[in-house]
């Protein structure tokens, strides 16, 4: 992949994202909840957008975990449980212009297991 291929690329994504973030918003009853996925980790975060504040965060680089499937259900796990331990069982999910599949689904997924609505 060329450098203007790449860079075509993410102008696609950010497109996405701003498209997304238009019809979308978090509140403290029902933050949203956004992905970022890069090629080594996966990170997500629960943000109340009505006071631009970030209510819960998780990082897979700090579980030693990578950005495959199986640890992107394993960091979902215990994005679930850090939402519960804070009293949110129902988020708006933010998949921040990425294509629903492989990671971001798999953490999605991991956090409708794990009894989070979205």
């Amino acid at each position: 992949m060329t450098a203007k291929d790449l860079k075509a690329k993410v102008a696609r994504r950010l497109k996405r994202k701003r498209r997304i973030r238009a019809k979308i918003s978090g509140t403290s009853a029902m933050p949203r909840v956004s992905v970022f996925r890069s090629n080594r980790y996966l990170s997500a975060q629960a943000i109340d957008d009505t006071t631009s504040t970030t209510l819960a965060h998780i990082n897979s680089k700090t579980l030693a975990l990578k950005a495959n499937k199986e640890d992107a259900a394993k960091l979902g796990e215990a994005f679930a449980a850090t939402l519960k331990a804070a009293g949110m069982t129902e988020v708006v999910f933010d998949r921040n212009g990425y294509q629903y599949h492989g990671v971001v689904a798999a953490f999605g997924d991991a956090l409708r297991a794990n009894e989070i609505k979205f």
